[in-house]
């Protein structure tokens, strides 16, 4: 069963990430960043955005906050530096959040709707929390190939290399 110490850790490495990869995409001109570039939502703005809606929605399941309700893919917010802010003040909840859960709560049903396939589901909370964490991976790793096609290096991606786990 995963731990508090599972959240913590992947919560730091979310918001290392994002800080990092915004920084990235911050050297880019706002068109290059909204190109359509042939991703799922397009361009790196698409997906930043598309990010960004995914965690207010598991984190609203999770931490019984409401955001409000756009369908997927409508675009949360046109400024990057907005949506940059937005993300920030996220990363930091989910991390305040994260530090604070027990293995009891990870372990109890949690029943959700998905918003997107309008099918209901329980599952234990650690599953919800394993697939929160596992999305911002998998449209991170969208937005560092297309950062790459830009011919923009984030450096290292790893867990391992994170600053938190090698501080002295």
């Amino acid at each position: 069963m995963f731990t508090g110490t599972y959240a913590a850790l992947m919560a730091e490495y979310n918001g290392w990430m994002n800080e990092r990869m915004y920084a990235a995409a911050a050297t880019l001109s706002d068109e290059d960043r909204k190109r359509d570039r042939g991703a799922f939502f397009k361009s790196i703005h698409g997906t930043l955005n598309h990010l960004l809606w995914g965690d207010r929605g598991w984190f609203g399941r999770l931490a019984v906050r409401d955001f409000p309700l756009i369908p997927a893919g409508q675009e949360l917010f046109a400024d990057f530096e907005a949506l940059r802010a937005d993300r920030a003040g996220l990363d930091a909840d989910i991390l305040t959040w994260a530090r604070g859960l027990t293995p009891e709560w990870l372990a109890e049903p949690m029943t959700w709707t998905s918003r997107l396939y309008g099918f209901t589901q329980t599952h234990p909370r650690w599953v919800q929390l394993v697939q929160m964490f596992n999305h911002q991976t998998h449209h991170r790793g969208q937005v560092h190939a297309l950062l790459t096609s830009f011919g923009v290096d984030m450096g290292p991606t790893d867990v391992p290399v994170m600053p938190l786990l090698n501080a002295p």
